[in-house]
């Protein structure tokens, strides 16, 4: 039977995913240990008048069974199991970037995707249409969720891509990219970072975000799947996140916080994790008490 949400504002789910990595292992432990390190995040928020919950209800959902004998199966549980928990304002952790395509799935079932705006903070564009031959590669995640018919898709924080996606993302007006590279450098990266921030503030319609935390300099991240140097600092992903929720005409539906390794020994990726979801949760919320007061 499915879980009921119990009429929850917001679902913690977790989906611990991991069929397709190409380098690190351990994405499937990633949505447990960052709800455990969640426990040491603090409550407080500035945008909000109160400490979290702030009067709303948070429901922390039993993980993703993992169930399925083949790929397919399992990305439609993936599916599945987001879909209910379609009243609630879903965040998703995870788990391999391939989650994505199927959590594009049960968006679709609210929403036509082709007026969905895809935000992705990401190292990788995860434009490949394949990757040792694999089309649910977690390097093909965002070109198959353009192939669901997703309408726009920004990407910030990317560095590293195959001359494939390069091409394709040149050629395809549906895809937005701000490089790591032009945001960080000395010299004009400020006017490029302004620009990201008022092209998210003028966002009309849906809004997903996908956080694939490796998006972030390898520093906060250390055990990603694939941690790569030279990545977005952690305020710039809070300024990010602020200021999706605050677009006057953008309507956030949800968010996945993905490829999360944790290690024993250093707890720094699964913290950066908690953290980001929780402003994730504190975002949205504050929005909410915006539209409604």
């Amino acid at each position: 039977m499915p879980e009921s949400d119990g009429g929850a504002d917001v679902a913690i789910l977790s989906v611990p995913y991991e069929l397709t990595t190409s380098y690190g292992q351990g994405t499937c432990k990633g949505p447990k240990a960052a709800l455990h390190a969640s426990a040491q995040v603090e409550l407080y928020d500035p945008l909000l008048p109160e400490d979290l919950p702030c009067g709303f209800v948070l429901h922390t959902a039993q993980p993703w069974n993992g169930e399925g004998e083949s790929l397919q199966e399992q990305l439609s549980g993936i599916t599945d199991y987001v879909s209910q928990y379609e009243s609630a304002f879903p965040v998703i952790l995870g788990g391999e970037h391939g989650m994505l395509p199927a959590i594009m799935q049960a968006v679709s079932k609210k929403i036509n995707l082709n007026e969905l705006t895809l935000i992705q903070i990401d190292a990788h564009a995860d434009l490949r249409d394949e990757l040792g031959g694999d089309p649910n590669s977690h390097a093909c995640a965002a070109r198959r969720s353009l192939d669901l018919g997703v309408g726009k898709i920004l990407q910030i924080g990317i560095r590293t891509f195959a001359r494939e996606e390069a091409t394709f993302a040149a050629k395809d007006n549906r895809v937005e990219s701000w490089l790591a590279r032009d945001i960080l450098n000395p010299c004009g990266g400020e006017a490029k970072w302004l620009n990201w921030l008022n092209t998210l503030s003028e966002i009309k319609g849906p809004v997903w975000l996908t956080l694939d935390i490796d998006g972030l300099d390898s520093v906060y991240v250390p055990t990603t799947g694939t941690p790569v140097p030279g990545g977005l600092a952690f305020w710039q992903v809070i300024e990010t996140i602020e200021t999706i929720s605050a677009a006057p005409d953008a309507q956030w539906l949800g968010a996945d916080v993905n490829e999360i390794v944790p290690d024993p020994n250093n707890h720094v990726t699964e913290f950066t994790a908690a953290m980001l979801a929780t402003k994730i949760v504190a975002a949205h919320l504050a929005r909410r008490l915006e539209d409604e007061s």
